[in-house]
Order: structure tokens, then C-alpha cells, then sequence
């Protein structure tokens, strides 16, 4: 099924460039891109995101599909406070203890999706493709055990944790 998608999404691409060249004559593929996957993925929200990571992200999805035909969508970016609260309390009563949720989700304090940074990804072959080519655009993954979240570090990876949770002054206790 993804294989249609994909080819669908990016013939839409092609269709849309020649109305994007009207309105972004310099940007064309890029914004017949953006066009195409938020047909493709319309509960997208990329609000939120800072300017860096909204840049990166969106570069690299235009990347994707123009050069290797890999859809790249955002399953949830920027949470606020509230809302980051939420999800980590519910993983805290699903999970019975605090530090159980910690290898799922994080307060929002610790939370790079408040910040704006952090991007949960989809679908896995565009994570993958992310994981492999995500570092000439400062995204990154940054959990093991989370395939589909990733980072924007414009300055270089940073260190790869076992799980949103850990922390070596966690590990040392």
C-alpha cells in the first residue's frame, strides 16, 4: 500500500510544480513538495517547530522524495507544556511507576517536543531514510528504542540514549 501512496504522492509532486514555479519561482520542487505530502499527510501539523528545525525537516523530506521516492511525514512535532503533561502522566498510571515511563516519555521540562526540536516520524521507510541522510540536515535520532523520533542538533549528533528516560546520573543510581 505504501508503494501506491508513494507513487501517487509523488506524481501529484510533478503535476504541482509548474503552479509552484508561479508562486515560488526559485523553490518550485520544494514547495510542490510540501503541497503533495500535505495532501498526503493533511492532520500534519509543522507549527510549532522553530524555524531551524521546520527548515531542516522540510528540506530533507523534499530531498527524499526528489531523489530517492521515500515519503517522509510527521506523526506529532511541537507539543506544548500541557499537552506533553498529558502523555507523560497517562504513561505513568498505563506504566504503574514514574520510572517505567521514563523509557517512553518524558515531563515537559524534559521534553524536546516543547522546545520545538523533536519530531516523531513516519512512515518507518522514511525514518530509515531519515536515520541514514537525517545528519546533512541536523536531524537525528537520539533513542534506541524510539525509530521514529528524531532531533534537530544543527551542531552534530548528539549522544544516542537506550531510551528518552536515561540519563547517566540515572544510570549511576
Amino acid at each position: 500500500m505504501i508503494g501506491i501512496y508513494r507513487v501517487v504522492t509523488h506524481v501529484l509532486a510533478v503535476l504541482l510544480v509548474p503552479v509552484a514555479w508561479v508562486v515560488a519561482r526559485g523553490r518550485a520542487r520544494h514547495v510542490a513538495c510540501q503541497w503533495a505530502l500535505g495532501a498526503r499527510y493533511p492532520a500534519e501539523k509543522l507549527a510549532g517547530l522553530t524555524p531551524g528545525t521546520y527548515a531542516a525537516f522540510t528540506a530533507a523530506r523534499t530531498e527524499a522524495l526528489w531523489q530517492h521516492g521515500i515519503l517522509l511525514g510527521l506523526t506529532s512535532g511541537h507539543r506544548d507544556a500541557a499537552r506533553q503533561a498529558e502523555l507523560f502522566d497517562d504513561e505513568v498510571r498505563r506504566t504503574g511507576s514514574i520510572e517505567a515511563a521514563l523509557q517512553r516519555t518524558l515531563p515537559p521540562a524534559e521534553s524536546q517536543h516543547v522546545q520545538g526540536i523533536a519530531m516523531d516520524v513516519r512512515p518507518l521507510e522514511g525514518a530509515q531514510w531519515l536515520e541514514v541522510h537525517g545528519g546533512r540536515f541536523g536531524l537525528y535520532r537520539v533513542y534506541d528504542n524510539e525509530w521514529w523520533h528524531f532531533e534537530y542538533h544543527p551542531g552534530g549528533p548528539p549522544q544516542r540514549l537506550p531510551h528518552p528516560g536515561f540519563t547517566a546520573t540515572r544510570a549511576a543510581s
